[in-house]
Formats: structure tokens, C-alpha cells, sequence
């Protein structure tokens, strides 16, 4: 008995280590959000001219999202002028927690595209669990890069997988 316990343990948590799709192959998911207006917006719609999109999952209450997303907008024109980058940030503040998200964002004056994810359908279409996490979106509009977790210092390593997205070339994880 305890050999088949030990048996199905096992196998339930290397099952849990199987790797993910390639995200090179992988599009955006059509989900509805809300923009700061409260008007319902299709991720379908995210578009950039063909050049590199930025999707950050991020709440009111996580601080290094916060950290994150402030340091981003403190380099964002210049990312722009470079690259052509667009950065949309995705609130995953529930409905109680949905309308402190267009106040937080005014007080901080970030310079990309907010919208709110307020039931959850786009994070889970993502397969986000936690914040922060980003998506680089190609060309192509295919997922090519993904990170989650900040530490200060990693928009510069971020900086340089965007260069090399918006020159067309392949990047890994």
C-alpha cells in the first residue's frame, strides 16, 4: 500500500513539471477588459503597427508590479523612440477592488495603455497566477518572451530582449 501511495505521489508531481507550450507559438487570447472609462475592450484588438507590445499583469496592492511598472514608465519614452514598444498593463483587481485602479493610475501618471481585468477572464486565458508577470508580443502578435517576478535592474535586461524582438530576431526565456 505504501508503494502505491509513493507511486502516485510521484507521479503527481513530476506531472506537475510538464513544460510549457512554446509561447513562439502561441497568440494573445481573445478575452474581454475594461479600459479606465469602464468601456469593455477585446484583448483581440491589442495591435501595434507591427512592432513589439509589452503585456503586464499587475494589482494596486502588489508592490513589486508597482516597482516594476514605475520603472518601466521612467524609461518608456525612450524604449518608444527605439523600438516602436507599446506597454499595456492589465489590473487584476477584482470588482471590489476595480475602481481604487483609475485613481492609483492617475497618482501615478504611468504613460501606457491601463485597462482592468476585473473578473478574471484575460489572466487565466494567459495562464497568469501571479503578479507581476509580462508577455512580449512579436510582429506577429505571438507570445515570444515571458517573465514573472521583478528585481530592480530587470527593465534593462527587459530593454535588450525588445531591441532584439523589434530587429525581428528570436529570443529565449
Amino acid at each position: 500500500m505504501k508503494r502505491i501511495l509513493f507511486l502516485l505521489i510521484v507521479t503527481l508531481v513530476t506531472a506537475s513539471f510538464k513544460p510549457a507550450d512554446d509561447p513562439a507559438k502561441t497568440k494573445i487570447p481573445a478575452a474581454n477588459v475594461k479600459n479606465l472609462k469602464g468601456e469593455i475592450i477585446n484583448t483581440s484588438t491589442f495591435e501595434n503597427g507591427g512592432k513589439p507590445i509589452l503585456i503586464n499583469f499587475w494589482a494596486t496592492w502588489c508592490k513589486p508590479c508597482i516597482q516594476e511598472l514605475t520603472a518601466w514608465n521612467n524609461v518608456y519614452d525612450d524604449w518608444k523612440k527605439e523600438t516602436g514598444v507599446k506597454i499595456i498593463a492589465i489590473s487584476t483587481d477584482d470588482a471590489r477592488n476595480s475602481s481604487k485602479v483609475a485613481p492609483f493610475i492617475n497618482g501615478k501618471r504611468w504613460d501606457f495603455e491601463v485597462y482592468i481585468d476585473e473578473n478574471g477572464e484575460f489572466r487565466r486565458a494567459m495562464n497568469v497566477n501571479m503578479c507581476p508577470h509580462s508577455f512580449l508580443i512579436d510582429k506577429d502578435g505571438k507570445i515570444v518572451w515571458m517573465h514573472n517576478s521583478y528585481a530592480p535592474g530587470d527593465e534593462e535586461k527587459l530593454f535588450e530582449v525588445i531591441k532584439k524582438v523589434a530587429a525581428g530576431e528570436k529570443v529565449s526565456h
